[in-house]
Formats: structure tokens, sequence, C-alpha cells
């Protein structure tokens, strides 16, 4: 063996470990502020949680394998159909509105690429029982103090859009297959023109519609601000649109009017090639882009209205969204955001003769009691060895016992980043610490 994990799949040593709990922690309080509470899903369910659940790119990706007692289980590759499972189990007992997160796990068999291994993690935030747009105001408003929490402020914009308005503008131009549609007009930004003419030719629209179609989405590009709106809605009811697609424009004009009281308005755009791949979200849809370098799609989310009912449970309403670790981890690094790692140490003790050992440990001990985090050598190293590695785990400061110019029960504090130094009794260490 070489020693290296296998393709798609990562160590995270020191620093890279405690910079991504540090991330998570930040990320986590975010969203209890916002009155989310935590929830926790199996890593393995049954394999038609998602073959009849999902759209055919998640079911292509599944790690999906028969366990030792003949069930057919996957590896999970997103916690939307969990969650929706576990609700319509306890919906009985669960009052409204729910408000859930989750931190989990995930596994797709697809090509790493940048941003995507084949394990990852991703931040969940879902709300269950709000029919208005005041839930996907709230999740956007929330993911944005997470996104903020992380070290992300300034570098990211929510695109937001409706799948009703995006079937009604594909049915004015002819589109016979919204399937179809929803994939080239998902695929926009990926595909080359004549390739993405192609695909809406598939849909049902002939040679003209497409390349207006695809002109309008050229000219929008990359998205519209709130406060011109209005003028790409005119635009796109003057083709003639249907009740749906209108009614999807007043969801968008609502979630516009909440963005600027909820501290998001300079964030938002609206996007007429947003409309997600997954089969299961049902009008609002939004994905959060990086505003610099590449534009890269950080994550997205969007209302799904009908999925707990595929699960046993009642009608519920419901929306959501989803943060990867790698593409925030990728966001952070390339804009020199990524945190250093564990939080620093507090005080390291350093024992200069080995008779003081003892102390040294009841010094770290009486520290840890008190809610200081402390450390010492365990190696029996020279003086300057131990400073040194007081300075690597970046300590605020250093305590230092048996050095021969102070009595045998006095304590030597040395401030790290000044040099400052005191010397104080060891019977004051409580008071000190």
């Amino acid at each position: 063996m070489d020693g290296a994990p296998l393709k798609g799949f990562r160590d995270y040593p020191p620093p890279d470990a405690g910079a991504r709990s540090l991330i998570r922690a930040r990320m986590r309080a975010a969203a209890r502020r916002s009155g989310f509470v935590e929830l926790e899903t199996p890593s393995v369910e049954a394999l038609d949680l998602f073959t009849t659940k999902s759209g055919e790119e998640i079911v292509r990706q599944l790690w999906d394998f028969t366990d030792k007692g003949g069930r057919h289980v996957a590896l999970v590759p997103e916690t939307t159909p969990s969650l929706a499972r576990v609700y319509g189990a306890r919906a009985k007992s669960e009052p409204l509105p729910v408000k859930w997160f989750t931190i989990s796990r995930l596994w797709r068999f697809e090509d790493p690429q940048a941003g995507r291994e084949r394990e990852f993690s991703q931040f969940n935030l879902d709300i269950l029982g709000a029919p208005g747009i005041e839930a996907e105001v709230e999740i956007l408003a929330t993911s944005a103090a997470a996104l903020d929490a992380a070290g992300a402020t300034g570098l990211y914009t929510f695109r937001i859009n409706d799948r009703a308005l995006a079937e009604g503008i594909g049915k004015a131009r002819g589109a016979r297959d919204a399937g179809l549609f929803f994939h080239a007009v998902d695929r926009f930004r990926k595909s080359a023109p004549q390739d993405f003419l192609a695909e809406l030719a598939r849909a049902g629209l002939g040679p003209d519609d497409a390349r207006d179609l695809q002109e309008l989405f050229r000219s929008v590009a990359p998205g519209v601000r709130p406060e011109d709106a209005e003028a790409l809605f005119e635009r796109l009811t003057s083709v003639g649109l249907d009740a749906g697609a209108r009614e999807g424009i007043e969801r968008l004009r609502g979630i516009l009017r909440l963005a600027e009281p909820a501290g998001i308005a300079n964030r938002i755009v609206i996007d007429p090639t947003v409309v997600r791949g997954l089969a299961y979200y049902t009008s609002s849809v939004f994905e959060a882009f990086a505003t610099s370098g590449d534009g890269r799609s950080l994550f997205g989310g969007g209302r799904y209205d009908h999925l707990i009912e595929l699960f046993g449970g009642p009608a519920t309403p419901a929306c959501g969204l989803a943060i990867g670790d790698q593409t925030l981890e990728n966001l952070l690094r390339g804009n020199g955001r990524w945190p250093e790692g564990e939080a620093p140490l507090d005080t390291y003790v350093i024992c200069v003769r080995e008779e003081l050992r003892a102390d040294a440990v009841r010094l770290v001990r009486e520290l840890r009691d008190e809610g200081v985090s402390a450390d010492t050598d365990p190696l029996g190293r020279a003086f300057a060895r131990q400073l040194r590695e007081a300075a690597r785990r970046r300590a605020r400061r250093a305590w230092i016992l048996g050095l021969k110019e102070v009595a045998p029960d006095v304590i030597v504090e040395r401030d790290l980043s000044t040099g400052a130094q005191r010397e104080f009794p060891r019977r004051e260490v409580r008071r000190s610490g």
C-alpha cells in the first residue's frame, strides 16, 4: 500500500481538520441563533429512498450495494430524502414550523473535480410547514449568516428564480417536455452555444424561439438586481405567460420585498437560468455563486412542497438548501480567508528541571480544570526547544518552572507575542489563570 486515500477521498490532517471543525462550529452557531435545531440521520439508507424520490442525476451517482441482510442499500448522497422520511414518521407530533439543520457526511460516485470529491460534507437548512415566501427569506438570511460566520462575507451572491416561471417561459416558446427544457436551462452556463440550442430543440423549441431565449439569458447574465427586477418581469410577461408562471413572478416579488428588511437585498439577483437539477423542487429555487474568480456555483436549494407526502406524511410545504464543505473551502482559500486551524493554546508550561516535572503536570491539570487550554512538553526537551514548541502551538504565554535565577516556588510568565515577562508565586496560579 502507498498510504494514499482512495480516489475521490481526502485526509484532513492538522491544521486543516481543526479549521474545518472551527467552520462547522461557527455555522452551527449561526443556525441556532436563527432558531434552527439540529437533526442527525444515518449514513446508509434503503436504496429505494433515493431511486424513487430523486432525479436521475443523483441515482446515477449512488454508492449502492446489498448488505449482509440481503437488503439493497446506499450510502447517503444527499440529506433531504432522509429528512423527509424522519418528518413523515413524526408529523403528528411535530409543531409547525419545523426548522432543522444538519451537518452530514455524504457520498456520490462521480468523477472527482474541484469542489467535489466522492466523499464530502454538507450543511443543510430546512423549514417545514411554512407555505409562504417568508420561509425562503429565512433560509437565505440564515445561510448568509452562516457563510459570513465562516468568513465568506462579500464573496457570494444569491441567484433566485421560480420553476413555475421557468416552465412558463418554456411553454410560451413551444417546449413540449418540461424535464428536457429544465435540463437545457440548467446547463446554460456549462454548454457551448450550439449545444444549448440543440438541447432546446430536443425540448421542442423551434430555431427562432431557441435563439430568442438564448439571447434573453445572455442579456440578463449574471442576474438582475432587485431594483431592476420589474423591467425583467415585464419583459418575460410580454411573450405570454400562463397563470402558474405569473404566480412564480409574484413569489419572486414577495421574496424581494422581504429581502431588504432581512438584510440580504444586496446579495440577491433574479436569474431565469437557475432551475436546479433535482426533480422534487416545486417553485422557488436559488443558488449561491462566487462574486469573483470564475463565478463558481457554491450551493443550491429551493422549495419542495410535495416530498413529505411521498414518505407517508401529510401534505407539508417545505424548502431548504445545502452548502458543500469543499466549495466553501475553495472559496475561503482562494480569498485568503481559510482559518489557521485549531484555536491557539493559551498556556504552555515549560519545565527546565526534571525534578519539577510532576508540578508541571499538576499546573496543566489545574489550568484545564479552570477552563484554560494548557499543555506541556512530554519529551524532556531543552528549554529553547520547549519555547519553540510553545510558539509553534501559537500559545499566548509560557509558564516557566525551574529557572536558576528565580526561587523554586516562583513561576516566570512570558508573553509570547511581546516577550514581556513577570514573576509570581506558585500559590497564586488560580488567580493568574
